[in-house]
């Protein structure tokens, strides 16, 4: 196993120098010194997340020195693994990369940031199983106690984000409200497993009383969803793709009953290590019972990751954007 005094050959990357948004990325070069327990995976797919965005703009919780390289999971073939870690060079992964590093062609993980791929995945689609669908579950289940039966409203349910949790609540035996920006966007919520579509000009007065709302937008979304949870209910704040934090009155929570849950996943991770692997059981188990398909929106050459951030950016994407390595 390589270390810091042998490290690998540098590896291929896409590094942002300085931090000023897409166009920073640049195809650049990373060294790699594995620690020896991590584990070395080749990297076939990597997904964009919004994360990644941020990374690139400075606007990110974790803002590392430059240069550093965005890409938060990965998907690929394990190169080399301790030999206690459960898993053994050749198998077909998935891997949490941290805030950054993963945009490379190949990355060393702690193991227990690794998750076997289900054999009916491809590697374009199981990347999403990562990010999304460990935050959808995390939040849904752990965070916001979902219970068959319940009403879930689920904001910008086209995307990545969105559709990993209308396929995870729905696949728990959940009645999911989408809510979408247009016809299109409806149609892919509908195959998701969406019971009822909505649009955004008109949803508050479509959508009715929820349990749950999942809400990667905040703003104005985050406003109006309360005035819709019943009494019992959950507002999980996943992130805020509209770019206003909103601000709650106390009061409003404790009139109504009704509970503001927080959910980040990826910072919640050091203080649960055995996270990545217990949820990524629990989701493998609905992919085997054909509850969750990761929708893969676009595949992005590696060199085009700049276009696939913008493209992000101005939610032009549905499903999960990935980057293709190999």
């Amino acid at each position: 196993m390589p270390s810091e005094e042998n490290p690998m050959p540098d590896v291929r990357a896409l590094v942002v120098d300085e931090p000023s948004g897409p166009d920073a990325l640049r195809i650049g070069s990373l060294t790699l010194t594995p620690a020896p327990d991590a584990v070395v995976v080749d990297v076939h797919t990597a997904g964009v997340t919004f994360p990644d965005l941020l990374l690139t703009q400075g606007r990110y919780q974790v803002r590392p020195e430059p240069p550093f390289t965005p890409g938060l999971e990965v998907a690929g073939v394990v190169r080399s693994a301790p030999a206690d870690s459960g898993i053994a060079p050749g198998d077909r992964v998935i891997a949490f990369t941290g805030h950054g590093g993963g945009w490379a062609e190949t990355v060393a993980v702690p193991p227990h940031h690794v998750v076997a791929v289900p054999d009916a995945l491809g590697f374009d689609a199981a990347v999403g199983l990562m990010v999304n669908y460990q935050t959808a579950y995390f939040g849904l289940v752990e965070r916001g106690r979902l219970r068959a039966g319940e009403t879930v409203l689920v904001h910008g349910a086209a995307g990545g984000v969105g559709t990993a949790a209308v396929q995870i609540a729905a696949g728990l035996g959940a009645r999911v409200v989408a809510v979408v920006s247009d016809e299109g966007k409806a149609a892919v919520a509908r195959a998701a497993g969406a019971h009822e579509v909505v649009l955004v000009r008109d949803w508050t007065e479509q959508a009715g009383g929820v349990d749950v709302v999942y809400d990667p937008v905040g703003g104005d979304r985050f406003d109006a969803s309360l005035r819709l949870i019943r009494p019992g209910g959950r507002i999980l704040v996943i992130g805020f793709a509209d770019g206003r934090i909103p601000r709650i009155a106390a009061n409003r929570l404790l009139l109504r009953n009704i509970d503001a849950v927080g959910v980040a996943w990826g910072h919640y991770l050091p203080h649960d290590p055995g996270l990545i692997r217990r949820v990524g059981a629990k989701l493998n188990d609905l992919v085997a019972a054909g509850h969750v398909r990761p929708v893969v929106g676009a595949c992005y050459a590696f060199d085009d990751g700049a276009q696939a951030l913008k493209d992000l950016q101005a939610r032009k994407t549905v499903g999960k954007s990935v980057l293709t390595l190999r």
